[in-house]
C-alpha cells in the first residue's frame, strides 16, 4: 500500500512539473490559431508549405466582381500578396470559360502556421482551395457561405467524372497551372485523367498537376516560395504525369495491399511552437 502511494505522488510531481513545460511550449496550432489579424508587416513565407508561419499576409477581400469567399467564420481567407493577386487574377480569367468567377475556400490564417482543424499545409500563405463548383451567385450572404457546399466532379464510383466536369474545369485549372508563380495544383486523379485524354495542345503544365484524393470538390492550388527562408518542395517528377494519376485510378479499381504506416509521422497539429522554424517562433514573441 505505501508503495503504492509512493508511484502515486512521484505520477503527481511528474504531472505537475510536465504543466509549466508544456505552458511555456504550447501547441503551435493554438498560438498561430487565436490571431484574427495579420502584423501588416513585409511579406514573408517562412519554412515549409506544413511546418511555417507567414509575415505581412493580406486578406482577400470577402467578395469582389469576380470571387468569394467562402466559409468565413474560419478567418482563413488571409495570404501572401502574390496569393491574394493570383486568385483575383484567376477568377477574372473564369469569366472567360462560361462562369461568373470563383468560390474561393481556405487558404492560409492571418499569421499562416499550423490550423486548429483540417489542413496540413497551407501553413505559409502560399496555398489555396478553389471551389470546383460554378458560382450561382457572388451576393451571397455570409450565412449562405456557410451553408453551401461544393459539388464533386467525381462519380461515386470514383473512377471516372461526375456530370459536373467540364471543359471549362479543364480551362480553369489549365489557366491555373500556366501560371509561372504556381508549383503544384493538386485534384482527385479523375480530373487529371480528364485533361490528359482531353488535351490536343501543349501538355507542359500537365506536370504540376499532381493526383491526390479528397480533391474532388475543390483544387488546390500551391505558389512557389518567393522569399528566402522559405522552403519549395522538389520539382514534380518529369513528364506529364498521366499515368501516375491513371495508375491512381486502377489502385481504386484493384487496391494493392496497404502500405505500412509510418511510425515517424506527426499531423502538423500536433506540433509545439518549438518545432517550428526559429524565425516563426520570434515572430509570435514579439
Amino acid at each position: 500500500m505505501i508503495r503504492k502511494f509512493k508511484s502515486m505522488l512521484a505520477a503527481l510531481a511528474l504531472s505537475a512539473l510536465a504543466l509549466p513545460a508544456a505552458a511555456a511550449d504550447p501547441l503551435a496550432k493554438d498560438v498561430f490559431g487565436a490571431f484574427r489579424q495579420s502584423n501588416g508587416g513585409p511579406s514573408g513565407a517562412f519554412g515549409g508549405y506544413s511546418r511555417g508561419c507567414a509575415t505581412g499576409n493580406i486578406q482577400l477581400p470577402e467578395t469582389g466582381p469576380t470571387w468569394q469567399a467562402m466559409r468565413l467564420s474560419r478567418n482563413r481567407n488571409w495570404g501572401h500578396p502574390q496569393l491574394v493577386d493570383f486568385l483575383v487574377g484567376l477568377s477574372q480569367q473564369a469569366t472567360r470559360y462560361g462562369w461568373a468567377g470563383l468560390y474561393i475556400g481556405d487558404m492560409s490564417q492571418p499569421m499562416g502556421g499550423p490550423m486548429t482543424s483540417g489542413h496540413a499545409s497551407h501553413q505559409i500563405g502560399l496555398d489555396a482551395d478553389i471551389w470546383m463548383l460554378p458560382p450561382s451567385s457572388l451576393r451571397l450572404t455570409p450565412s449562405q457561405r456557410e451553408n453551401l457546399s461544393s459539388q464533386s466532379v467525381v462519380a461515386k464510383n470514383g473512377i471516372r467524372p461526375s456530370p459536373l466536369w467540364s471543359a471549362s474545369h479543364h480551362a480553369i485549372i489549365r489557366a491555373a497551372a500556366s501560371d509561372p508563380r504556381v508549383a503544384r495544383i493538386f485534384v482527385d486523379p479523375v480530373a487529371k485523367v480528364a485533361m490528359c485524354q482531353a488535351e490536343r495542345g501543349n501538355r507542359a503544365y500537365l506536370r504540376k498537376i499532381r493526383p491526390i484524393n479528397a480533391h474532388d470538390y475543390h483544387f488546390h492550388v500551391r505558389l512557389a516560395c518567393p522569399n528566402q527562408g522559405c522552403e519549395n518542395q522538389a520539382p514534380p517528377p518529369p513528364g506529364d504525369g498521366c499515368e501516375e494519376a491513371a495508375r491512381w485510378i486502377r489502385n481504386r479499381i484493384d487496391p494493392p495491399p496497404p502500405a505500412p504506416a509510418d511510425p515517424d509521422y506527426r499531423h502538423p497539429r500536433t506540433y509545439r511552437l518549438s518545432e517550428l522554424p526559429r524565425t516563426c517562433q520570434t515572430l509570435v514573441a514579439r
